[in-house]
């Protein structure tokens, strides 16, 4: 019987931490370069769902604390200041 990768009530953080831990083992694979084409694009595709996987984590993990912020108005809740200059 198949296994499935994430549980319904799997935290979005243990999410991520799962999900950057196999895209950081998957291009690492990927630059070594022993890879068929075939494999390098299905690795590839892989690697966008996990990406897109911890972006979303990431989202849900932001929303969090702008609710923690202020609960009556998390739209009210000011950006994260991530220190770039820009």
């Amino acid at each position: 019987m198949a296994r499935k990768s994430q549980t319904p009530d799997a935290s979005p953080v243990a999410d991520f931490e799962q999900s950057m831990q196999a895209l950081e083992e998957l291009v690492g694979k990927m630059e070594a370069g022993e890879m068929t084409l075939e494999e390098s694009l299905a690795a590839y595709e892989r690697g966008v769902g996990l990406y897109r996987r911890c972006q979303g984590a990431l989202e849900q993990a932001e929303l969090r604390v702008r609710l923690l912020s202020d609960p009556a108005k998390p739209e009210d809740a000011r950006d994260f200041d991530t220190g770039e200059d820009g």
